[in-house]
């Protein structure tokens, strides 16, 4: 069978991972750095939010300028809990007030955001529409959020069933980069619904990584992520500066040994 010419040459797969989404930042910093520029992107949850920082035309350290400041209680709103403790409404008006472009289609990279649709139990991968509500439905983890209601569906965190979403670049990019910042690491945790819950899905989202991590050309996981809380945005520097010197190490080293970083 001939091979068919790909759609686009190189795409990022950029996973979940709440707070250590800035790590992806520091990561396309670094790829950028050694010219391995996306042509698309796909992104879960934090990756979609960083993806769609960088795809909007911002270098990756500048995006750390409009979170800075920033409490985590600034960007959602406590709810007495029936669908969830936590509104993304300040989410959303935070997006909107900072993004250029307000529909996936007018980025300047094309971007795939990936939720999971709780209605129907699927997972859907917008390529158009507005840009906030499907950032925060891709965002939105069950139990901690409220469910991002768009044209009549409910929807959810996208890690639900796809964590790092390379199968979603595979056919259309010759070669897909995979930056994972979930690796599967068992830490300690506190015994309170919350905990319990987060830790629960975060099994599961890494357990639906190990196909992913399997199916991309390139794959970088930041290791040392562990030990930051989901509200400590005022960390986004040092979580940055992680998965910065991460990709630096291994993108160095693959081009040491092998001339380059494809597998």
């Amino acid at each position: 069978m001939e091979s068919h010419q790909k759609m686009y040459n190189i795409g990022y797969a950029l996973s979940g991972g709440f707070i250590k989404g800035f790590a992806h930042l520091g990561v396309i910093q670094s790829l950028l750095e050694h010219n391995v520029k996306p042509d698309i992107i796909a992104g879960v949850s934090a990756g979609a939010l960083a993806g769609v920082f960088y795809a909007d035309g911002n270098e990756p350290y500048r995006v750390l300028d409009y979170f800075s400041g920033h409490k985590f209680q600034d960007l959602t709103k406590l709810v007495i809990p029936k669908v969830g403790l936590f509104e993304l409404g300040e989410f959303i008006d935070f997006l909107k007030t900072n993004l250029k472009a307000q529909k996936i289609e007018d980025l300047k990279i094309p971007l795939i955001i990936t939720a999971t649709d709780l209605d129907h139990g699927k997972s859907v991968h917008f390529t158009k529409g507005s840009i906030a509500e499907r950032v925060a439905a891709s965002c939105c983890m069950p139990v901690m959020f409220t469910p991002v209601r768009i044209n009549n569906t409910h929807y959810v965190d996208g890690g639900l069933f796809m964590n790092l979403p390379v199968s979603v670049l595979r056919n259309q990019c010759e070669k897909v980069v995979a930056v994972n910042v979930s690796p599967l690491v068992a830490e300690k945790y506190k015994m309170n619904i919350v905990s319990i819950a987060m830790r629960s899905y975060h099994f599961m989202f890494r357990a639906n990584t190990f196909p992913e991590r399997e199916n991309c050309d390139l794959l970088i996981e930041p290791y040392n992520l562990n030990g930051y809380s989901n509200s400590e945005l005022e960390k986004a520097e040092e979580i940055f500066e992680q998965g910065y010197d991460t990709a630096n190490a291994i993108l160095d080293q693959l081009t040491e040994e092998k001339g380059k970083v494809w597998r």
